[in-house]
C-alpha cells in the first residue's frame, strides 16, 4: 500500500534552529533516502518551494483566476514529502519517525487511495 508523508514546515520552527540543526536535518534526508530506497519502500520524493511562490487557481479553462498563493494562511504548510510503498499504516509511521527533524517539523502520513500516471498506476494498490 502507498502511503504520502507529508512534512510539515513551520517557519517559526525551522528559523528557531541552529544552522548546525539545520544542516543536520537537511544532510540527514539523503540517508533516509538511501535506507527507504534500499528496503525497496521508496517510491518518489520531492521538497516544496515556499508558499509565497504559489498561485491559486478558481473556476474553470476560460474563466479561471488566477491570485498568489498560498491557498490558506497557516503557520505550518507542505514543505515536501516522501512517497512510499510498504505493508501498512504501522510501517509508514515507523518510516515517517525516522526522517530527520520529526522532533520539531511533524510529519502527516496518510493513505493513497488512487494512482495514475508517470508510471506509478503500475505499481501494486490496495
Amino acid at each position: 500500500m502507498k502511503y504520502l508523508l507529508v512534512i510539515q514546515m513551520n517557519p517559526q520552527t525551522w528559523e528557531s534552529l541552529s544552522e548546525a540543526e539545520r544542516d543536520e536535518i537537511a544532510g540527514g534526508q539523503e540517508a533516509f533516502m538511501e535506507t527507504i530506497t534500499a528496503t525497496g519502500e521508496m517510491v518518489g520524493t520531492h521538497a516544496l518551494a515556499d508558499p509565497s511562490q504559489s498561485a491559486v487557481v478558481r473556476g474553470r479553462p476560460g474563466a479561471a483566476t488566477v491570485t498568489d498563493g498560498p491557498f490558506l494562511e497557516a503557520k505550518e504548510y507542505m514543505g515536501g514529502f516522501y512517497l512510499v510503498d510498504c505493508e501498512g499504516m504501522e510501517r509508514a509511521c515507523e518510516l515517517a519517525a525516522m526522517i530527520p527533524g520529526t522532533d520539531r517539523l511533524p510529519v502527516e502520513v496518510r493513505p493513497v487511495v488512487f494512482t495514475a500516471g508517470y508510471g506509478l498506476d503500475l505499481l501494486p494498490t490496495p
